[in-house]
């Protein structure tokens, strides 16, 4: 068994000594701060001993996180009131989570395939974020109007689950879906006429420049006085916003065939049709799932900064401006969460699709 050293458990080992000249960590504590201490300490003689990998990579993260949850526990009624060694501890887990995830991340060690390090390493750094909020917002006694903690939001989020789902309902469901189809559909069939008319190419593609720079909170007002404060005009809006980046992107893939592939299509004698749906769309997915997951985040945004405009009593754009006014910042969190979360699957769930569509691809081949 043999010493590895790296800075992050060195810089960890430092700031540990000096902890030991403040203790405790917060005064009146409900956890004991000499537990923390020792699984700091395990996690970095862990870090730094050259032993089985999966070992060693359990015992940091089982440590370093229960150092991190013990620490928060000192806080238990004792919000505002940390001192420098609550900090100083703080800072040591921090690097310990950073040497966990910078082993599961190093392709010459391969603890895990890469499908399971793909999913354990985001898992990892978002819950690192999460603790590093809830740590630095309560140990600091930030305002609870400025920066409610995370545990704040996720007992509103439990509280109000019938209000998340209307709004979920009326935003998502109808707005997004509705116009995410629209808008993408009418974009891909009108590439593919302007791909067989060029003066449709040459007349849109202008058009789209200017649409796309076109700021939300110009085109919503306009939308609502149109179609009303129902989510049809929302998703007319998302419709604006999600057509022309699949016009483009659809027109780009199609065109982005070679010069070798056509004239093999034209020693077949392939019409255009054929050509078109033989070779040429399906080189041109690529792309048009990159205007697909595009317009994943353009809908979202789209439809909930147009509810700012004028909507029925329900949805997340109108429940973020009416809360804020309120000052209840645990609900306008709590829907920032939900639609992060939405608009995550939505990503992700199209990611999947493009793998399992264009496998064929070689930015797929290793």
């Amino acid at each position: 068994m043999m010493l590895k050293p790296n800075w992050q458990a060195i810089s960890a080992a430092v700031l540990t000594l000096l902890l030991l000249f403040w203790i405790p960590f917060v005064p009146g504590g409900a956890v004991s701060s000499s537990a923390i201490l020792v699984l700091i300490s395990v996690a970095i003689v862990a870090s730094m001993l050259q032993f089985s990998n999966r070992l060693m990579v359990l015992v940091l993260a089982v440590a370093g996180h229960g150092a991190a949850f013990l620490l928060l526990g000192q806080l238990s009624g004792n919000e505002g009131e940390a001192g420098t060694g609550y900090f100083l501890a703080l800072a040591a887990t921090w690097l310990l989570g950073w040497r966990l995830v910078s082993v599961l991340s190093d392709e010459e060690v391969a603890i895990f395939n890469s499908s399971i390090t793909g999913i354990i390493v985001p898992t990892i750094f978002g819950l690192w974020l999460l603790v590093l909020w809830e740590a630095i917002v309560r140990g600091a006694g930030v305002p609870f109007v400025l920066l409610p903690p995370p545990s704040a939001v996720g007992v509103r989020i439990a509280a109000s689950l019938p209000i998340l789902a209307a709004d979920f309902n009326q935003t998502v469901l109808k707005a997004v879906l509705f116009g995410f189809v629209a808008g993408s559909g009418a974009g891909f069939l009108t590439a593919i006429l302007a791909d067989r008319y060029n003066f449709l190419a040459k007349g849109l593609l202008p058009i789209g420049n200017l649409v796309s720079a076109l700021p939300i909170i110009g085109i919503a007002p306009i939308m609502v006085i149109w179609f009303g404060f129902d989510w049809f005009s929302k998703a007319a809006v998302v419709i604006a916003m999600t057509f022309f980046p699949m016009l483009v992107n659809t027109l780009a893939g199609i065109r982005n065939t070679g010069a070798m592939e056509h004239d093999l299509m034209r020693t077949y004698h392939a019409n255009h049709l054929q050509a078109l749906i033989k070779l040429r769309l399906p080189n041109a997915m690529p792309f048009i799932f990159n205007a697909l997951k595009i317009n994943s985040t353009l809908a979202m945004i789209g439809a909930i900064v147009s509810e700012f405009f004028g909507t029925p009593v329900v949805g997340m754009g109108f429940r973020i401006s009416t809360e804020v006014g309120r000052m209840n910042l645990d609900m306008v969190w709590a829907e920032i969460a939900l639609a992060a979360l939405v608009g995550s699957l939505f990503y992700g769930g199209l990611a999947l699709l493009e793998r399992a569509t264009t496998f064929w691809h070689p930015s797929y081949r290793k």
